[in-house]
């Protein structure tokens, strides 16, 4: 009887010795700290890609306002947040400061300029990450010069 049990004894702790060295390898192989890191590298990623030139054209969905160009140069400043200064070619908005929030491919620009008439911008960067297809909202100041308007946008990275 005793033969019998110690092959079975020594089944057991090979199994048993073998469960441990995978439970081992799998748990030191994956720390939450890892997905912590992927994701600080993905958002670091995406708010440096999106740094730069870009321009493209703005189309109204009235058909009695034309469209418009817009040309908006994004960096970091002095605290590392996304800005963009802005020229545009529009009768209802000038040199708009903008203020740029990126979360994974969704992009947000939003400013003023000195008149008080404000825009936003809200898209999606496709995964070259050099065009922007977006929706905008540009409300006019209390001056009435321009009410509100909205359309869709294309900006390409230069």
């Amino acid at each position: 009887m005793t033969t019998k049990i110690f092959p079975f004894r020594v089944l057991l702790l090979s199994l048993l010795s073998l469960g441990v060295t995978i439970g081992t390898a799998s748990v030191c192989s994956a720390s939450p700290g890892d997905e912590k890191t992927k994701a600080s590298r993905s958002t670091t990623r995406a708010t440096t890609d999106f740094a730069g030139t870009w321009t493209g054209t703005f189309f109204s969905k009235h058909a009695t306002v034309g469209a418009f160009t817009m040309t908006t140069v994004i960096a970091p400043d002095s605290q590392g947040h996304l800005v963009g200064t802005s020229t545009l070619n529009s009768d209802c908005l000038k040199d708009v400061r903008l203020e740029v929030t990126v979360k994974g491919s969704q992009v947000t620009l939003a400013g003023s300029d000195d008149e008080g008439n404000n825009i936003t911008v809200r898209g999606t960067v496709d995964v070259t990450g050099t065009t922007l297809k977006a929706s905008y909202i540009l409300n006019g100041s209390a001056s009435g010069r321009c009410e509100t308007d909205s359309g869709t946008a294309n900006l390409a990275k230069r």
